[in-house]
C-alpha cells in the first residue's frame, strides 16, 4: 500500500516555568492509503500531541526539536514540520487534504457562529461552492451523522446542541471535504453505541471508496479490534509496540501491551475472569526513569532495563517492540 504520510524520529518538547517536558521522544510510523492506524495507550502518553504536531496545532510553548513529518500531496513531497504555524501553506492543507476530529467539540467549535456557518466555511474555502450549495451540503452531512431535523439544526449554535450532537457536527466538518488523511482523536467518546457504529461505518466507507488514510486515537480495544489495520501502542512519549492488528492484539509481546489487554474485561466471560490492573502510576514527565520508561511498573524488569533505554527490535518486518526481554517473553507463550 502507498504511504501518504510518514513521521520519522519525532521529538516534541513543552517548555513551562523554566522546565522541559519531553512529550514525544522519537516516534516513527506511516499512514498508508486505505488503511487505519490505531494509536492506543494511557492518557498523557502523547497520542494527541502527535496528532497536533501533524496538523501544526501545537501550543506556543512547544517545539518540534527533531524529526520529520512528510506528506505526499499528489505525488509531491511536503515537509510539514517546516511549515509556518497558521501560515497559508498549512491552512490550505488543513480540512481539504488532512482533517482532524478533535476530542472536545465544545472547545473546537466556535460558540459565536452557527454550526452550519462553520461547516460552510470549510466547504467554501476549499471549493468553488456558493453559499446556497454549501448550506445544502452541510444539511446532507448532518443528516449522514444522524442529527435530527438537520435543516433546522444547521442554523443553530453549538450551545443549542447536546454533547453528542456537537461531536457529530465536529465529525461532519472534518469529513466535509473528503480528506485524504483523517486524524480522529477519540471521535465517538460522547456518542451512544448506535450512532458510534453508524459513524465508524461511514468512516470505513470513505476509507474504502476514496482510499483515505486514517489515524484513530482511542482507549477502546473493541474499537481497535473492529477498525484497525495497524496498531501503535504508546507509553510516555514512545511507541513501545507496533504492527498489524493481528500481530499486536493476537501476539502482544511488550509487557505494557500485555498488561493493557489483561486489564480489559472480555464479553461473555462473566464474573469468572481475572482482571489485572497495571500496577503503579505513570512517572512524572519532568522526572522520568533513566532506562525503559515502563521498567518501574514491569514485573519482568531487570537491572539493564532500569539503566538503559531499549532500542527498537523487530520480531518480523512489520512487528516492532521496544523491550530487552521480548525474545524471552515471546518464547514463554
Amino acid at each position: 500500500m502507498q504511504t501518504i504520510l510518514k513521521v520519522e524520529n519525532l521529538h516534541v518538547n513543552f517548555y513551562t516555568n523554566q522546565r522541559c517536558n519531553k512529550a514525544l521522544r522519537g516516534i516513527s510510523f506511516e499512514l498508508k492509503k486505505g488503511r487505519t492506524l490505531c494509536m492506543v495507550g494511557e492518557s498523557g502518553c502523547g497520542k494527541s500531541v502527535t496528532a497536533n504536531a501533524i496538523m501544526a496545532l501545537l501550543p506556543e510553548l512547544s517545539r518540534i526539536e527533531e524529526g520529520s513529518i512528510t506528506y505526499w500531496e499528489n505525488g509531491e513531497k511536503r515537509s510539514l514540520e517546516t511549515l509556518k504555524r497558521n501560515g497559508p501553506e498549512i491552512r490550505a492543507l488543513r480540512g481539504e487534504e488532512i482533517a482532524m476530529i478533535f476530542q472536545d467539540p465544545m472547545t473546537a467549535l466556535n460558540p459565536v457562529f452557527s454550526v452550519g456557518f462553520q461547516i460552510n466555511e470549510m466547504l467554501m474555502s476549499h471549493s468553488s461552492m456558493s453559499k446556497k450549495e454549501a448550506i445544502k451540503k452541510s444539511i446532507s452531512l448532518l443528516t449522514d451523522m444522524g442529527v435530527p431535523a438537520p435543516d433546522q439544526r444547521v442554523f443553530e449554535y453549538p450551545h443549542q446542541y447536546s454533547g453528542g450532537m456537537r461531536q457529530r457536527a465536529m465529525i461532519a466538518m472534518a469529513m466535509a471535504c473528503q480528506p485524504k488523511v483523517l486524524i480522529a482523536d477519540e471521535p465517538t467518546t460522547a456518542l451512544d453505541v448506535t450512532i458510534q457504529a453508524q459513524i465508524f461505518e461511514l468512516m470505513n466507507t470513505l476509507k474504502e471508496e476514496k482510499e483515505m488514510a486514517m489515524m484513530l486515537i482511542t482507549h477502546d480495544m473493541g474499537v481497535v479490534a473492529e477498525m484497525a489495520d495497524d496498531v501503535a501502542v504508546m507509553y510516555m512519549g514512545l511507541i513501545v509496540e507496533s504492527g498489524t492488528v493481528m500481530q499486536v492484539l493476537g501476539n502482544p509481546t511488550h509487557p505494557y501491551t500485555s498488561a493493557l489487554l489483561e486489564s480489559i474485561p472480555i464479553l461473555g466471560k462473566g464474573k469468572s475472569q481475572n482482571l489485572e490492573p497495571i500496577k503503579g502510576t505513570t512517572p512524572d514527565p519532568y522526572n522520568r526513569p533513566i532506562g525503559c520508561q515502563f521498567a518501574p511498573r514491569c514485573k519482568y524488569a531487570d537491572e539493564k532495563c532500569h539503566t538503559k533505554m531499549p532500542p527498537e527490535f523487530f520480531v518480523d518486518e512489520t512487528h516492532m517492540i521496544r523491550c530487552f526481554k521480548y525474545e524471552e517473553l515471546n518464547h514463554g507463550k
